[in-house]
């Protein structure tokens, strides 16, 4: 498996030359497959500039959509993705949806006449929705497990296996806490359902789910001193982010979903104390920093 990172910025885009180097774009990564199928994770600002290089290529596309969640950054580049406006091209957008709003409603709502020129019905491409909960599927041959995350809105985590190499995605997450959890309110009934049932840490099924992987994408977006203004907005500060993949025994930890407020410079400070606390409490896995462009063989 191959990937390609074309959007690592979390909640909003942030262009500037404050932002050159890790990426200004919001959430949007390719991934290929051994005989080159793709599958993108998510479908944030990212994706316009990944579906510019695709027509650069003249390939024609047969693609899945991995949808974490509906949130704006997660979903807003999808109506600047030029393969859906070609006809012939296929594009079967994955996600989880609510009992008042289907996943199709999820991406149509916000190509809405009153909010976008070109509506949802009126492009080119062969668009299918699968809406999925906590389970397994098949996915160009490669297995894509599921299980949700604890923030707002159904929000899933992705295990996708193929051969023996493995990739967990999970773009958005907070530490859960029962306390906090049933205080906040805007945490869905399953998701506190799922983890306040279990014994010890309820943070444990993430543990278990990222288990042995070999490339963990996850959530990093405060640092801790951050975190304490924030708890509830459903993000992770690092030091969670390091707990998961020391826990979970993972060969190698991406930190992503970048705060906006967090410049190059900030980034590169981070990414230096994650690999200082690696390296004190003698966790064994490789950590990096997603940017626009970075490629990983996996």
């Amino acid at each position: 498996m191959h990937l390609k990172f074309w959007g690592t910025r979390g909640s909003i885009s942030t262009p500037g030359k404050g932002t050159v180097r890790y990426g200004g774009n919001t959430p949007c990564t390719e991934l290929r497959l051994a005989n080159n199928e793709l599958i993108i994770l998510d479908a944030g600002t990212g994706i316009r500039n990944l579906g510019e290089a695709l027509m650069e290529r003249g390939e024609s596309i047969n693609a899945y959509i991995l949808i974490s969640h509906p949130h704006w950054d997660h979903i807003q580049g999808f109506p600047f993705f030029k393969p859906a406006f070609i006809t012939g091209n296929e594009l079967t957008v994955v996600g989880g949806e609510t009992e008042k709003v289907s996943l199709p409603k999820m991406i149509s709502d916000q190509m809405n006449k009153v909010y976008f020129p070109i509506q949802l019905n009126e492009l080119k491409a062969t668009i299918r929705f699968r809406r999925i909960g906590e389970e397994e599927l098949s996915v160009f041959g490669a297995t894509v497990k599921t299980m949700f995350v604890n923030h707002p809105t159904f929000a899933l985590g992705y295990r996708i296996t193929s051969g023996n190499r493995s990739l967990v995605y999970i773009s958005d997450n907070e530490p859960f806490d029962r306390q906090v959890s049933s205080a906040m309110g805007n945490v869905d009934k399953v998701v506190i359902e799922r983890y306040s049932h279990l014994k010890g840490d309820p943070n444990q099924c993430i543990f278990d789910f990222v288990r042995n992987t070999d490339v963990l994408i996850h959530d990093a977006t405060y640092t801790p001193e951050e975190y304490v203004d924030r708890v509830g907005w459903g993000h992770s500060h690092y030091l969670f982010t390091l707990k998961v993949a020391a826990e979970g025994k993972v060969k190698k930890l991406v930190l992503f979903h970048h705060d906006p407020a967090h410049d190059d410079e900030k980034v590169d400070d981070i990414l230096k104390m994650c690999r200082k606390e690696i390296r004190n409490r003698r966790y064994r896995f490789e950590c990096v920093a997603a940017a626009e462009g970075m490629e990983i063989e996996i």
